[in-house]
């Protein structure tokens, strides 16, 4: 296995809009994250992740671009950007931007002129189809629906004709088998790394490539005229063809880092876009994981409770099957997921306890571990009174559905909100106990969570054993022993219903990580299989007995340990 910069280091989430507002106007911006560079250097991360900053009528927080080679004006000024960049290496923090070329705004240049007529040079840009003749089903030109509901095309008047996008209306697709959108998307790319950017997460990047035809779906609910059509949108059959185009034109000429969001993605097709060899990417973003909670076939809505061999299984497919041919991205949190202790801890009682042990279990699998702003302090999900407190156009889109168009139960709706919108991840960061959270001296664009006056930055800050200087003692520990970063990881207890418990080993190095999933005590038993001569605790979330055996364990409520075996 090849030793790279990117697989040791740590990455840090922004979602700019709610991180920090220097000018009072209620929005986080880049001269607020200029403000707190200090923070992110203390709590020890390698790389920032800045999700979009670019020209956007923000219809979708952003990932709804007008102009990649400018920034949004609320967030600051390209100058602003450069004074960004350069605090960032002046820290040894590397900067990754995120990359949204699946879609664009309908708002961008390109789209407005390809929508003035059917002979425009710009037309071919986007994915235009004729309706359907009749007599159809529907007039649309097939009956894929949108990830945020309803049908995926939407009908421009003016040439008679629909565009598709798979998000918003607002999001019409590029139309990659276009070589000219390819290499104006390549020259964008090429101008930001010569800026200084260090690499690209690269939003939704495998749904770029579409089956020619654009076939219709199956039926798969038979109560809707739209229906799931991700078998002929993602992975694509020129997925390879266009990421490896895209590596040889591009990100071959730079030292750079890159990360694919790859919603539908297999351990198979990670481990090929990935491979150290041949793959166009470093990492993926995987989401079955993100599915345990959801009902098997329905949206993400539809909660299910998750189980902990469930999530054993998946994270094990994932790490075997990635072992010495790709690479891992961690996460358990990101702006478009509910907050990390809320969904697989407690944010009740054992809040800290339980932030602190899925902390611990994030960061000892091999890949690269992302933290989400906030996570790092056991921020939680929130429950707002109305759906007028509410911002986010999935959200939004979901209450109108359900609500106005389906009589359903507004409380139940709100229910499925509360559990898993991702204005949970958006409200503000919560830096103190100060009015706003500190976060702005305005009223911010979104609520803060109410819990702030307790779970803040600056009280973390000042308490020894807090979730914050957890995080930082877990990110010197990845710096200290490689075992973390190279080792391999062999699954133990694998049916057990409370305990997560896995090794990893490097060479004569054993890691044992032992983590209780659960509110409950429950008892670890070392297997007879692992052996060892002498065990050295090197992180635990609770006073440990110094007399205590690890052969026999009595693990408290979402308890965490780490041994290093020799």
């Amino acid at each position: 296995m090849n030793k790279a910069w990117w697989k040791e280091s740590v990455v840090y989430q922004i979602y700019p809009r709610s991180f920090c507002d220097s000018n009072g106007d209620g929005i986080g911006d880049l001269r607020g994250i200029i403000q707190k560079l200090d923070y992110l250097k203390e709590l020890g991360i390698n790389v920032v992740w800045l999700s979009p900053v670019y020209k956007t009528p923000n219809d979708d927080g952003g990932y709804d671009i007008s102009d990649y080679q400018d920034i949004q004006d609320e967030f600051g000024t390209l100058a602003d950007w450069e004074a960004l960049i350069a605090g960032l290496h002046q820290r040894g923090i590397r900067l990754l931007m995120d990359l949204v070329v699946n879609h664009t705004s309908d708002e961008h240049p390109w789209f407005v002129e390809s929508r003035k007529s059917k002979d425009n040079p710009y037309r071919d840009y986007y994915i235009w189809r004729p309706a359907k003749p009749e007599p159809a089903a529907h007039p649309e030109p097939n009956n894929w629906f949108s990830f945020f509901g309803g049908s995926a095309w939407q009908y421009d008047e003016p040439s008679g004709e629909y565009y598709l996008h798979l998000f918003s209306r607002k999001q019409p697709d590029l139309n990659w088998e276009n070589p000219q959108v390819r290499a104006e998307i390549y020259k964008m790319m090429d101008w930001w790394l010569q800026k200084g950017v260090d690499g690209f997460r690269m939003d939704v990047i495998n749904l770029i490539s579409k089956t020619p035809g654009l076939p219709d779906a199956p039926t798969s609910n038979p109560d809707s005229p739209y229906q799931w059509g991700g078998m002929y949108f993602a992975n694509g059959p020129r997925l390879f063809e266009f990421l490896h185009e895209m590596k040889e034109k591009v990100l071959s000429k730079y030292d750079v880092f890159t990360v694919g969001e790859t919603p539908m993605v297999t351990p198979q097709i990670a481990a090929d876009l990935t491979n150290e060899q041949t793959g166009p990417l470093n990492m993926v973003f995987q989401f079955e994981h993100m599915g345990l909670d959801s009902a098997p076939g329905a949206s993400k809505w539809e909660y299910k409770p998750w189980k902990l061999v469930d999530l054993k299984q998946v994270m094990t497919r994932w790490q075997k099957g990635l072992e010495d041919r790709g690479w891992n991205s961690l996460y358990l949190s990101n702006h478009d997921q509910p907050r990390t202790v809320s969904r697989f801890g407690d944010d009740g009682p054992y809040r800290v306890e339980s932030a602190k042990m899925l902390a611990t279990f994030l960061h000892m699998l091999q890949g690269t571990p992302y933290i989400y702003q906030g996570e790092e302090i056991g921020m939680t999900n929130v429950r707002f009174d109305t759906i007028e407190d509410y911002r986010d156009v999935e959200t939004l889109n979901l209450y109108r559905e359900l609500v106005y168009d389906h009589q359903a139960d507004p409380a139940e709706v709100m229910e499925k909100i509360y559990r898993k919108g991702r204005d949970n991840a958006r409200t503000p960061m919560q830096w103190d106990a100060s009015p706003q959270a500190g976060f702005s001296s305005h009223l911010p664009w979104i609520k803060v969570n109410p819990n702030y006056p307790t779970i803040n930055v600056r009280r973390d800050q000042v308490q020894p054993d807090s979730i914050l200087h957890y995080y930082q003692k877990l990110i010197e520990l990845r710096k200290k022993y490689p075992v973390i970063v190279y080792g391999t990881y062999e699954l133990i207890l694998a049916d057990h219903e409370q305990i997560y418990a896995f090794t990893r080993t490097l060479d004569a190095e054993c890691l044992l990580v032992i983590l209780n999933f659960n509110q409950e005590p429950s008892l670890f038993q070392l297997p007879e299989t692992i052996s060892f001569a002498t065990s050295e605790l090197i992180i635990d979330n609770y006073e440990v007995p110094m007399e205590e055996t690890i052969k026999k364990i009595h693990l408290k409520p979402y308890e965490a340990r780490v041994y290093q075996l020799r």
